[in-house]
């Protein structure tokens, strides 16, 4: 049959394993079963569209349960623009900032999160973290890790939240890596320019396992949304 919008919806879970394979695809719709949310926020989608069924051209409404699915526009900025751009500020903690808002993108073909150079020169002064030169990712010592506070994400008005667990590459795979098992390796990395070139973020595959992504192109807009595994100790 025919896909009823012109959206893709895209659901990822925590794993520590190579073995398991937990990503869904959902063409047209969102399955509300990936997603959480409160009666409080819930939202609903009109959306209005033609098409041509076997009696000749139509007009139908399709109806969407949203549920607390947090939409934004794809931002005017270039480069972000040019792909699935969106705005968002990034706060380490209560209290730093270390991204103003800016434009970047929401990419699943990224495996990390990648932050502008100053974004991650604030946030490893925060943390303490260095780069590994065997793997290539920041590196924490346990000791480190246990302090390791929040990602927060303003993003249309909503903010996510990516725990310090979330921000740790899943420790039974470092080996995979080149690491060692008593270091912790994080998923948040460098993009190799500072702020202010038009692309200053790419939340990759490592920040949406942690929330559900919605890629609306008929109205031009990303969408997230917290899961059942936002807050989950997988890793």
């Amino acid at each position: 049959g025919l896909i009823p919008s012109h959206l893709v919806a895209v659901s990822f879970e925590p794993t520590n394993s190579e073995t398991i394979t937990n990503g869904e695809l959902t063409f047209g719709g969102t399955d509300s079963s990936k997603f959480t949310g409160t009666g409080d926020t819930t939202l609903f989608l009109i959306q209005e569209f033609y098409m041509k069924s076997i009696t000749g051209p139509g007009f139908y409404i399709i109806s969407l349960e949203c549920g607390s699915i947090t939409f934004t526009p794809i931002t005017g900025t270039s480069p972000a623009s040019e792909f699935w751009g969106i705005s968002q500020s990034v706060r380490y903690g209560t209290s730093t900032t270390i991204l103003s808002t800016t434009a970047g993108i929401v990419d699943t073909g990224t495996t990390l999160l990648l932050l502008a150079t100053n974004a991650i020169n604030a946030y490893t002064k925060a943390n303490g973290a260095v780069l590994d030169n065997t793997t290539g990712l920041l590196r924490l010592i346990t000791a480190q890790f246990a302090k390791l506070q929040s990602l927060f994400f303003t993003i249309g008005g909503t903010t996510f939240e990516l725990t310090a667990n979330a921000q740790a590459w899943p420790r039974n795979l470092n080996a995979d890596i080149g690491g060692t098992a008593n270091n912790v390796y994080l998923i948040v990395g460098d993009l190799g320019t500072d702020s202010g070139e038009g692309l200053d973020f790419i939340n990759g595959q490592t920040f949406l396992v942690e929330f559900y992504s919605v890629f609306d192109t008929a109205n031009k807009r990303v969408g997230l949304a917290t899961t059942p595994f936002t807050t989950a100790t997988t890793n």
